[in-house]
């Protein structure tokens, strides 16, 4: 009887065709019909003794795996961090619940966030104590500045009604947001230990109703003060050279400057079109956690706002100061829409200047118009 020789079956991976190799020669697929049909059924032969053994393999790779976690429960009882470690991977798991992140148990990025917030909200305290005790100081030493109480006998049209309509609808709002803001993030070291729990859970409360609800405000807002008052905050050399003279602004000698001076233009582009803008946005996302974005998206924004506000803060206290108890007639000219002569004299030179040459958009008012009467009493329409 013939010997017939072994047969070694190979699968070449980059063809797909099966090769047989007979007593070291090497046959492809074109051999005799017996060969074919012999390596078909060692291939099928093998295929199916693999499938019936995978899930036994999986079993015995489960129940080492359960063995393993049984052994560490003897050896160091209480100690699960494998499987911690696994849920913290951020791996999704299986949940009935379909959703963003929804299979995913533990975020390892919240704990990233816990430490970076800290330290962000104590120095943004800090930050907006050292303005206020900084401002009270100043105002201690100085006092309110600006121009003599003696009047030019005319006024002049400085603020058209819809300039300041947009100007207090921010201002409301703004000033709403940035004090529950800071009830909400220092309200706990702060006010808790003074107040108690009692009172501070209802002023948190309060405020966190308030800060979602007026927030989208500055969705018409931001813009309308924008387009009311973007054409006179352009930045120019001029404004370069009032910030080399800015001394002179605390000593009653201010360099000349047009319808705003370069302060005021650094507080619209800085703190009303970049911060607010981004307080905005990152506000709406918190403010609607599903609209689709994820727990990370939430924390950077949270973390960005956060910043933003305690910078919009400091610098808006400048503002506020000299709008209000700082500057003679600053309050009253956005309250009324008017200023004298003598004060566009002393404040803004080159603007007073244009009006007075007719080149300026803004006019002195008709006979018998201006502000009230009790404002036009000598101090009360330069003081806040």
């Amino acid at each position: 009887m013939r010997k017939r020789a072994p047969i070694k079956i190979a699968l070449c991976a980059a063809t797909g065709r099966i090769k047989v190799c007979k007593m070291g020669f090497e046959k492809e697929n074109g051999g005799g019909q017996m060969d074919k049909l012999r390596c078909f059924l060692i291939a099928l032969a093998a295929a199916t003794a693999l499938a019936v053994s995978a899930p036994t393999l999986a079993q015995q790779a489960q129940g080492s795996s359960a063995e393993a976690q049984a052994q560490r429960q003897d050896t160091q009882p209480l100690n699960n961090a494998p499987v911690w470690r696994e849920v913290r991977s951020g791996t999704p798991g299986f949940t009935t619940t379909q959703g963003i992140e929804t299979g995913v148990l533990v975020q390892s990025g919240g704990e990233t966030w816990r430490q970076a917030r800290e330290p962000i909200i104590f120095w943004g305290g800090i930050l907006v104590a050292v303005g206020v005790l900084g401002l009270a100081l100043f105002y201690m030493l100085r006092g309110t500045m600006g121009a003599s109480d003696a009047s030019g006998g005319r006024y002049i049209r400085r603020f058209a009604p819809a300039d300041r309509y947009a100007h207090w609808l921010l201002a409301i709002s703004w000033v709403i947001l940035a004090i529950t803001g800071l009830i909400l993030s220092l309200g706990k070291s702060v006010l808790l230990p003074v107040f108690g729990y009692t009172v501070f859970a209802w002023l948190a409360s309060i405020s966190k109703v308030l800060h979602n609800f007026t927030g989208p405000i500055l969705i018409v807002a931001i813009p309308w003060l924008f387009i009311r008052y973007i054409r006179d905050n352009g930045i120019g050399v001029e404004d370069i050279k009032w910030f080399f003279n800015i001394f002179g602004y605390f000593r009653g000698h201010e360099y000349p400057s047009h319808r705003f001076n370069a302060g005021e233009k650094l507080v619209f582009w800085l703190v009303l079109v970049i911060l607010s803008t981004i307080l905005l946005v990152t506000g709406l996302i918190l403010a609607f956690p599903n609209a689709g974005q994820g727990r990370a998206i939430m924390q950077l924004s949270n973390t960005i706002h956060m910043v933003a506000a305690y910078l919009a803060i400091a610098l808006a206290l400048v503002h506020i100061y000299l709008g209000t108890l700082g500057v003679k007639g600053a309050y009253s000219a956005m309250r009324w829409g008017y200023v004298d002569e003598e004060w566009a004299k002393h404040h803004h030179q080159r603007w007073y200047e244009d009006v007075a040459a007719g080149k300026a958009r803004q006019k002195f008012a008709d006979p018998g118009e201006g502000p009230p009467e009790e404002a036009r009493q000598p101090g009360k329409m330069r003081t806040a």
